[in-house]
């Protein structure tokens, strides 16, 4: 099959960045200069097969440099474009080059290319480039585009955007290393991948309850969306069984066949039946608001916004009950909206959930530590809006309204609004308020040396024997990134890491028991230790009994998976032992060979941002406690305890509204006592209350979890019961009246004597007899009366 020709216009592109940029020999700038502008990168193919057939469905793409090149592994290739601002570059050379190379090996129609896109370049990516020559290939490319979860939380505008011309091209995406985080959990109903890429380790690694959570939430997915799951890492026979077990259609890994230049013949091949993906017409969903994209037909109510302030904070709760797998996107309308008491509640969310992002007029680019934002043109329909979407595995929601211009009390303002639970609806919601998020600034990277222990390697064209560290030896490596005008030295490390104010420490992962092989002074400050006392020994000698044995296993999960970990930890200083708060990040490093070779640890002593941290934390907790007790007294009924009407008609909007989506049935009771007043006449009023008191206990005992009493004041109580089949639901309404009633009217001892009463109920049931709170309890007052007034006739 003849080669396709390298495209003029990527060339041109590649050709003409390579030669403004000059740079240090010795560090690979020029050699990937010159192998982008000679087109000399190429593609190893890794097949993926069908589990249930046996058939190649499909090959990855995998970029190298030429076998006599320094640049030949991925990592030398991408570290170096890192480097030298290449990577957009980079990037799109590698999908010219797995184009072509899929053309000459005749991977086209019934197979499937999968490619990568790196996330930093996800705004930059020549796409059109790479459709003229995935058009221009003697064959029909059917093309995969991988995405990755590193991508997820920095970048999700970008993201979003890139997964839509991906679509619009004819393309799939599929989500990488799915499980190795729970951010991909999180934004995986939002990207809606066609195809789910399992991390090698849920395949590797013993089962447990964290691959239990994985499987659970990527099965529930493929099973909604007809996404396929891939497992990757399959190496043997017992991969593919559990492979197999968790779900997955498909495999990919060694036991398949490894990367090969030229892909080896596998029949039989087959086809990837990909979930067919809608294209109808509508509004654009990465530029319209959240309200714009309900569904024609969604019926919209009307409400002030002290109502929708009350179903936002129900939604922030359920957010927080889903954890760490749940993505929470809301509006403010303007900043002033974002209020102090708001940013505890987020604040909390921040801590809780995958990501959370909030928009409004004047909202900075992160409102507050771990929270997202965006600025808001001056026309954005979201500056209108009030929306907070709520998506997860296994739950969906979302509050979508629009402002009605109202003037007078901030309290009064009506909205348009709906509640939705319908999956699609919110995810698409969710997606409109992701689009405007702005990317996250990159962390600047610690300049660190990069091996501990220097092994045999080819620096400059000579060898050089290895030999161990000593203590406050900053050992070489290659060149620093970032250099301008001049090489650093070992020397200038040297000084820069003695005079840096964080700890800085090399585990070398090699040895046994992963020993420390280099500390900076400032480590030494931090541990309480001389360099001589620490070097050799496991850093786990920082720890102590109240350390926290979960982080001590995060940590050690994250060293095992070869993955960069950033957190806090319990440490303990010197001979005495002196508790302190350790800021740790852990990145790994590695060898030319691309084997894990040591870990870096940067540590910073944040005691008193802790200490302070929880003293503010006992201060919103008394706080709390305090607004607690003053919506107690807001919200309650002060001599029962039960719900005043006003908590009890929110609450009561509510359960409507989760009856109207899920389309059970409630009941509205209203019991009104006979014989309440001859009570407070013959015993007195302390009789009556005591009288109330004890059948407002009984009540309690006689509902469930999830019906609702409140007293409306004098001798009436009104109920409501949920949950009710529709079929059957006045006989079961019938039932719980008449224990209600039989409960109520039996006698109730008191201080002043036995004393008893009887009880008329009136019965409303939705949706027959009204669909708004006004008229249901309208109603049951009605039918209330209508058998008072037969029971004062008998």
């Amino acid at each position: 099959m003849t080669a396709v020709e390298p495209h003029a216009d990527l060339v041109g592109l590649l050709a003409d960045h390579s030669s403004d940029v000059e740079g240090d020999p010795r560090d690979g700038g020029d050699e990937l200069r010159r192998l982008l502008r000679e087109q000399r990168l190429v593609s190893w193919f890794q097949p993926i097969v069908d589990l249930s057939t046996g058939a190649v469905v499909a090959h990855e793409a995998l970029v190298r440099g030429p076998l006599d090149s320094p640049l030949h592994l991925p990592d030398a290739l991408f570290g170096t474009a890192r480097r030298h601002g290449l990577l957009s570059e980079l990037d799109a050379a590698c999908r010219a080059a797995a184009f072509r190379g899929a053309a000459v090996h005749g991977l086209v129609e019934p197979l499937s290319l999968f490619v990568n896109v790196e996330p930093e370049v996800l705004d930059s990516a020549p796409l059109d480039v790479l459709l003229e020559i995935a058009a221009s290939a003697p064959g029909h490319l059917r093309v995969v585009v991988e995405l990755t979860e590193r991508a997820l939380a920095k970048r999700p505008a970008e993201l979003l955007r890139t997964v839509e011309r991906v679509r619009e091209a004819g393309w799939a995406v599929a989500l990488d290393d799915v499980g190795a985080e729970e951010l991909s959990l999180a934004f995986m109903p939002l990207l809606r991948p066609d195809v789910v890429k399992l991390d090698l380790r849920l395949v590797q690694d013993a089962p447990g309850p964290d691959v239990a959570q994985v499987m659970n939430a990527v099965n529930a997915y493929a099973e909604d969306s007809g996404a396929l799951v891939l497992a990757e890492g399959i190496e043997h026979a017992d991969h593919l069984r559990l492979a197999q077990a968790l779900g997955a259609g498909l495999g990919q890994g060694w036991l398949f066949g490894r990367p090969q230049a030229v892909p080896a013949d596998h029949p039989p091949t087959g086809s990837l039946q990909l979930p067919r993906r809608g294209t109808g017409a509508g509004p654009d969903p990465l530029t319209s608001s959240p309200f714009a994209l309900l569904p024609e037909g969604v019926e919209l109510r009307r409400a002030p916004k002290k109502l929708l302030v009350e179903l936002s904070k129900q939604l922030e709760r359920e957010a927080l009950r889903q954890g760490s797998t749940c993505v929470v996107a809301s509006t403010f309308q303007e900043a002033r909206h974002f209020t102090p008491a708001t940013t505890g509640r987020y604040r909390d969310l921040a801590e809780r959930t995958a990501f959370v992002c909030a928009l409004g007029e004047d909202l900075p680019a992160e409102p507050m530590p771990g929270v997202r934002g965006a600025t808001l043109s001056a026309d954005d329909p979201v500056r209108g809006e009030w929306d907070v979407v709520v998506i997860a595995p296994h739950f969906a929601a979302a509050l979508l309204a629009r402002d009605l211009g109202d003037d007078g009390p901030d309290p009064a303002r009506r909205f348009e609004y709906a509640l939705t639970y319908e999956r699609s609806t919110v995810a698409a919601a969710g997606r409109a308020l992701l689009a405007r998020v702005a990317a996250q600034d990159e962390a600047r990277p610690v300049v660190v040396p990069q091996q501990a222990v220097v092994p045999a390697a080819e620096v400059g064209g000579s060898r050089r024997a290895s030999r161990p560290a000593r203590p406050g030896d900053v050992p070489s490596g290659p060149t620093g990134s970032g250099v301008l005008g001049g090489e650093v030295t070992d020397a200038l490390l040297r000084r820069a890491l003695a005079a840096s104010t964080s700890g800085v420490c090399i585990a070398e992962l090699r040895r046994p028991d992963q020993p420390l092989v280099y500390v900076n002074p400032a480590f030494e400050r931090l541990s309480g230790l001389p360099a001589e006392q620490v070097l050799g020994r496991n850093c786990r000698f920082l720890q102590g009994p109240e350390t926290d044995p979960g982080v001590v296993a995060s940590i050690r999960s994250a060293i095992r998976a070869g993955r960069e970990w950033t957190g806090v930890v319990l440490n303990h200083r010197g001979a005495d032992r002196e508790p302190w708060w350790n800021e740790i990040h852990l990145s790994p490093v590695r060898d030319d060979d691309g084997v894990l070779a040591q870990y870096i640890g940067v540590q910073t002593d944040v005691t008193e941002h802790v200490l302070a941290q929880r003293e503010l934390a006992a201060e919103r907790d008394r706080s709390a406690a305090h607004l607690a007790r003053i919506e107690q007294l807001a919200f309650t009924d002060p001599l029962t305890g039960l719900d005043n009407r006003r908590r009890f008609e929110t609450r009561l909007e509510t359960a409507l509204w989760d009856a109207r989506a899920g389309g059970s049935a409630l009941a509205v009771v209203l019991l009104d006592l006979d014989g309440f007043k001859a009570v407070n006449d013959t015993h007195g009023h302390a009789a009556g209350d005591e009288l109330l008191v004890a059948l407002a206990a009984r009540l309690r005992r006689r509902l469930r979890r999830a019906d609702l009493v409140c007293r409306l004041g004098g001798d009436e109580f009104l109920l409501a019961l949920p949950g009710l089949d529709p079929v059957v639901a006045a006989e079961q309404v019938a039932a719980v009246v008449a224990q209600v009633c039989q409960d109520v009217t039996e006698p109730v001892p008191t201080g002043f004597g036995e004393v008893a009463v009887g009880v008329s109920a009136g019965v409303a049931l939705h949706p027959a007899d009204g669909d708004a709170v006004t008229a249901l309890v309208h109603v049951a007052d009605q039918r209330m009366f209508a058998q008072k007034r037969a029971h004062r006739r008998r």
